[in-house]
């Protein structure tokens, strides 16, 4: 089958992934919080944004690379965490390090991942990031940031934005837990998906594997949350300092949508910041992240290095992200819409798809660097 002609968007991938995967990971993988409305304004938002093209500018070959906390990247975008990705896809995290490997693109395991930092890092090369809900306690802080170190990830992302336990309706009602039981209902929807049931049989029900160590107990835990909540504290700034104490690479706030705080974490020595709402999964009444973007890039200056994601399908919503003031662009469900579709040829043709978009758009713009997208921005009034 050529992808290229029968799968040629995410939006091609997303609509097969849900036919392959039961109800109830879709759910999990496609739901927001509250009303959802969030979420939407993602979308909104971007597809406000218009970028003005140049005309007459002869033949040119784009550079797609950018260069990121000390790195250089052929392409601008990379893999956002996404909690119990081995869930949606049986062996998630290593197919995925697999192919950020194979395309030099960051991936970023997330602390509730079902593989553990060890698992992963034989498949990742040198392109781990490690996400990191912050633990209550230093110990236990302190070994988990041990084992990402000694398992090569090299960028530590602090996930700011999750001090309490958002609800999320959709996914109560599908009645998912964390652990996974398999109940009758669970059962029944996962016959229904024959190819994802084999797999995960062969691959094992899905568990918190970087966790644990720590946790003994998912008492009185609400019910789509999991036992992770019982290490989590809500961070502060003490804590920033205490983490620019104990690990030694890059660091990096996620979550970040108010200029105040971006200000605040350039002060406190912070490598990077990531503009996110996280993807309305969190809070339903927080501004799209596009619209806080140019606001936290005039806080910074021009040469912060400024990570985006929230709403992101293509390589035209890249290229608006950047226009808006990022520097690099990260998506979560559009690889996990490729690996559920057809597992991890399917997350590289999300690779594949995002660079043809974007060089074509880049020619359409006329510009043959990403930071001069910035200055193809349409400013006229409506």
């Amino acid at each position: 089958m050529d992808l290229d002609v029968s799968h040629p968007s995410l939006d091609d991938l997303r609509a097969r992934a849900r036919w392959r995967v039961p109800y109830f990971v879709w759910e999990y993988l496609d739901s927001a919080t509250g009303d959802e409305t969030s979420h939407h304004l993602n979308r909104v938002a971007l597809d406000a944004i218009r970028l003005r093209p140049r005309v007459l500018n002869g033949d040119f070959t784009p550079d797609l690379g950018t260069h990121l906390m000390g790195r250089d990247y052929p392409l601008p975008f990379g893999m956002a965490p996404v909690g119990m990705s081995g869930l949606i896809w049986p062996d998630a995290e290593r197919l995925l390090a697999r192919v950020s490997a194979k395309a030099s693109i960051p991936y970023c395991l997330s602390t509730v991942s079902a593989k553990t930092p060890e698992q992963v890092a034989p498949h990742i090369g040198d392109q781990g990031w490690f996400q990191l809900y912050p633990p209550r306690d230093p110990e236990v802080r302190r070994d988990m940031l041990a084992r990402a170190e000694g398992a090569g990830f090299h960028t530590l992302i602090l996930t700011v934005d999750v001090p309490v336990a958002s609800r999320r309706e959709r996914l109560r009602k599908a009645r998912l837990s964390n652990p996974m039981r398999m109940t009758p209902r669970i059962i029944a929807q996962a016959a229904m998906r024959p190819t994802w049931a084999l797999n995960m049989l062969s691959e094992g029900i899905p568990h918190l594997a970087t966790l644990e160590k720590y946790v003994t107990t998912d008492a009185n835990l609400p019910p789509t949350a999991h036992a992770g909540y019982l290490l989590r504290t809500a961070p502060d700034w003490d804590y920033v300092a205490a983490l620019k104490d104990e690990w030694h690479g890059k660091l990096v706030l996620k979550g970040v949508l108010d200029p105040q705080d971006a200000t605040q974490a350039v002060a406190a020595g912070v490598d990077a910041l990531w503009v996110s709402n996280h993807g309305g999964r969190q809070f339903s009444i927080a501004p799209p992240a596009i619209e806080a973007l140019p606001h936290i890039r005039a806080a910074v200056g021009p040469d912060y290095p400024l990570i985006f994601d929230s709403g992101v399908r293509s390589g035209s919503d890249i290229l608006r992200a950047i226009a808006m003031g990022a520097d690099f662009v990260m998506l979560g469900r559009g690889f996990l819409f490729g690996l559920a579709a057809f597992g991890q040829k399917g997350a590289e043709h999300v690779v594949h798809i995002l660079r043809e978009q974007l060089i074509a758009d880049m020619g359409q713009l006329g510009v043959k660097t990403l930071r001069e997208t910035r200055e193809r921005l349409n400013t006229w009034p409506d």
